[in-house]
């Protein structure tokens, strides 16, 4: 279950918006705030069935616009490079002499704030 709710609230944070106001309402309520079908039924005014209509709703909609766009999947796919390439960076600076891999690595954070900024 823990593995479909990160995936879930990953792809609420991409395509959230997308939803309608009701899906977006039960579907944080639920992964987010970690509310029961019954509680949230409670809070909406709709039944329990209505909840998990909703939630059911929900999940297929994020999903369909991953498989359309493939955002969440490539985001992934840049953290893994850029985590790689980082660690890359340090094996290559712990070759240098002291000195120079502080001047180097300090250049490298100025760049990329540069790139950032």
């Amino acid at each position: 279950m823990e593995e479909k709710t990160l995936e879930m609230t990953m792809l609420f944070d991409f395509y959230g918006e997308l939803l309608t106001e009701k899906q977006r309402d039960c579907f944080d309520l639920y992964y987010n705030d970690d509310l029961s079908l019954g509680e949230i039924a409670e809070e909406q005014g709709i039944s329990r069935q209505g909840v998990r209509d909703n939630l059911v709703r929900a999940e297929h909609a994020l999903r369909e616009y991953e498989d359309k766009t493939g955002l969440l999947r490539r985001f992934e796919e840049l953290q893994r490079e850029t985590a790689r390439l980082e660690a890359e960076a340090e094996t290559l600076l712990g070759l240098l002499p002291p000195g120079e891999a502080r001047e180097l690595a300090a250049a490298l954070r100025l760049g990329i704030g540069n790139l950032k900024g």
